[in-house]
């Protein structure tokens, strides 16, 4: 079916081959007037991740989008940058290799996808080859499959175009020496060809002892007009990072412990993580008529992972002693991904429809080991010791093998989801997909252990879903909407949890999730939209970390309330506002202890968040931002002892534009030099947030 369907998809493209000067300019006309069919486009109120050309206004479910310019006037350096300025998202620690957030309520590391595609390896993603990154909030099972119960975040990478030859160049350097350089590069070949290169260059540093690494990517793309009908879109990209990592200081008494901002809670010479990430994709799009499209996307992708560490577990100020674990981690994994998606846009007597259907192939190699820290004295993978600053970590090694799997997950997705303008005022969305999620995994050390205890270390499990999603949206005016929407999503078990779990039939099944929303989009002018929804999402058969051993996983249901507010565009041609409050309340269902009910608050879910940007033009050379992100306290695990305090963080930055090709900015984080601690990743590994620091910049186009 997959050979099949390429076939068939690159066979259209080759019979509609007709290379002339003005087949962009044709093909773009076609794509803009498809977009637009049901309003105007303008400023960034559509966005990729919902496969439609649908205005956002008319898409029923809480929409945020963070354009590339909005990253580079804010100096935003990744992922859990952008989404701080984002409501309803909170960062993770992330054990400090990887990306991290909990959205709604909702802590997840997989639900992250590059143009629509599955991006859930796990590592810092960079943001220097990016168009936008948009975040879609509640279950979103039927366009992305397992995952996104609580949301999805969608990186849009930049691609050739073929409207003109152009560069651009930056760098940055910050006050601990962190710096970062960039250049994008776009050579038009001829009427109907262009290749673009992007690359960066970062070296990490922070306020942190110790902290230092480096990581570097290129991506090149090629695009081809084949006809004023066809394009397609090559791209790879090559990403190496190499970083000490540091989990952050442990607490005390029910809070960060005191005092110990800079101090390193491992060993430098051994805390260490490195990836090498090699990604392919091809995408062809083909516009059928002025009425049918169609693209398809595959990929493939290729992760070297290695990590290990050693982190705080305890501490104790008057006694004066530190307690530390460790281990080493290796993931290998491979991914093949197909994507197929038909949109069509056509009335049935009276009624208009936005038809979307498609399907989706995925398979998936992973290698995974650990080894244990092993402390001469304890001769154990844990140790207390006096504690000193720097630390004099006692002697130690590595066990041997004590995770060593292989897993293999196969994936065949197929969807269908209809826009139904039933009146002019009424719009009708609804969709279902089928998935069928199919995981084996071989535990070596079971297997090397024999079957005599009954477990011969081949385990595998097979899940078939159905997702639906309903929204129903109301416009009183062109500009203004309300809907309501009703939205199912499922995870099935990873491989890994196969281990950290019971082999229980409940423990092993999906956990669920569903999204119940209600909202209002008004657009109200031409550059600024307003968006407001109050949402209750419901998890079923969940899995979360234990709070007495983070090691190992529980199970639970969960239920997350909450209201979330934003307000984003131009105020006047020299005013642009991004702004953003949400109110969440996230409980336990269900938990008995003691013979009475006693439910815990989620981890990282602060009941208050608010985020302002706001850029102003003094004039045509100077303009200067303010910032402000404020997070009400927050538990750094479900066991609910240790709390993190609320914070108020005050950025601002100005602007000069020495000529039309060159511009220099000041960015200064934490104006106040407030002292706080923005994420956790359990009780003892809580991050300390930046003192006062200052970004100075300078880009260059030509």
């Amino acid at each position: 079916m997959l050979a099949t369907s390429i076939g068939l998809i690159l066979s259209s493209a080759a019979l509609a081959e007709g290379n002339t000067a003005s087949t962009q300019k044709q093909y773009d006309e076609q794509q803009t007037e498809r977009i637009t069919v049901r309003g105007a486009y303008f400023g960034q109120q559509a966005a990729d991740s919902v496969k439609t050309p649908t205005l956002l206004i008319d898409v029923p479910q809480f929409v945020s989008v963070v354009s590339a310019e909005q990253i580079q006037q804010q100096a935003l350096q990744s992922v859990a940058d952008v989404v701080q300025y984002t409501p309803g998202v909170t960062i993770g620690l992330g054990e400090d290799h990887r990306d991290q957030m909990t959205i709604r309520g909702q802590n997840t590391t997989a639900d992250f996808f590059v143009d629509g595609l599955r991006d859930d390896v796990q590592y810092f993603r960079p943001l220097y080859n990016l168009e936008r990154v948009e975040i879609l909030r509640g279950a979103n099972a039927l366009l992305f499959g397992r995952g996104g119960g609580g949301g999805i975040i969608n990186r849009v990478t930049k691609e050739a175009e073929l409207s003109g030859t152009f560069s651009a160049f930056s760098a940055n350097l910050d006050t601990f020496g962190a710096s970062m350089a960039t250049i994008d590069t776009n050579q038009v070949i001829d009427g109907s060809q262009a290749l673009r290169l992007n690359a960066f260059h970062e070296q990490v540093d922070n306020h942190r002892d110790f902290k230092n690494g480096s990581r570097y990517g290129v991506n090149p793309t090629y695009s081809w007009a084949i006809s004023p009908d066809t394009k397609l879109v090559l791209s790879y990209e090559y990403l190496d990072d190499d970083r000490l990592v540091d989990r952050g200081i442990p607490s005390e008494n029910g809070k960060p412990a005191a005092g110990h901002q800079d101090t390193y809670f491992g060993d430098p010479d051994f805390n260490r993580t490195t990836l090498q990430a090699q990604i392919a994709r091809a995408r062809i799009d083909h516009m059928i008529s002025s009425n049918w499209s169609l693209n398809a996307t595959l990929q493939y992708a290729d992760y070297d992972k290695f990590y290990q560490n050693l982190y705080p577990v305890a501490f104790d100020s008057t006694a004066a002693t530190v307690k530390l674990d460790g281990y080493r981690d290796g993931t290998d994994r491979d991914n093949l991904i197909f994507q197929f998606n038909a949109v069509g846009q056509f009335d049935t007597g009276s009624v208009s429809h936005t038809l979307l259907a498609g399907f989706e192939y995925g398979d998936q190699d992973t290698a995974n080991y650990r080894k244990d820290a092993l402390f001469v004295d304890s001769n154990d993978d844990q140790i207390t010791f006096e504690f000193s600053n720097p630390l004099e970590v006692p002697e130690f090694g590595l066990t041997g093998v004590v995770r060593d799997t292989a897993s293999n997950v196969k994936f065949t997705s197929a969807f269908v989801q209809d826009e139904i303008a039933l009146f002019e005022q009424l719009i009708l969305v609804a969709g279902l997909r089928y998935d069928r999620f199919d995981i084996d995994v071989l535990d070596v050390i079971e297997q090397n252990n024999g079957s005599e205890d009954g477990n011969n270390g081949a385990l595998g499990r097979v899940d078939e879903e159905i997702s639906p999603r309903v929204g129903l949206i109301y416009k009183p005016l062109d500009n203004v909407s309300v809907y309501a929407s009703l939205s199912q999503s499922f995870l099935p078990r990873s491989g890994d949890q196969f281990l950290t779990l019971s082999l229980s039939s409940q423990a092993l099944a999906p956990e669920e999730f569903e999204n119940r929303e209600v909202g209002v989009k008004w657009n109200l002018s031409d550059a600024l939209s307003l968006s407001a929804a109050v949402f209750e999402i419901e998890r079923e058969n969940g899995s979360v970390t234990d709070p007495a051993n983070p090691e190992r996983s529980l199970l639970t249901g969960t239920e997350t309330k909450g209201f979330e507010f934003q307000l984003a565009g131009q105020l006047a041609d020299n005013w642009s506002v991004s702004a953003g409050y949400s109110n969440l309340d996230g409980q336990e269902m269900g938990r008995v202890a003691d013979g009475e009910v006693n439910n815990r608050t989620l981890a990282q879910v602060p009941e208050h968040m608010v985020s302002l940007w706001s850029r102003y033009g003094f004039s045509d050379k100077l303009s200067a931002a303010l910032g402000v992100v404020y997070q009400s306290e927050q538990y750094a695990s479900l066991g609910n002892a240790v709390e993190l305090p609320d914070f108020t963080r005050v950025d601002m930055a100005v602007y000069y534009q020495l000529s039309d090709a060159l511009q220099v900015q000041l960015n200064v984080e934490n104006l106040l030099d407030e002292e706080y601690f923005p994420s956790a990743h359990n009780d003892n590994n809580i991050a300390t947030g930046e003192p006062l620091n200052a970004r100075l910049g300078v880009s260059y186009t030509f």
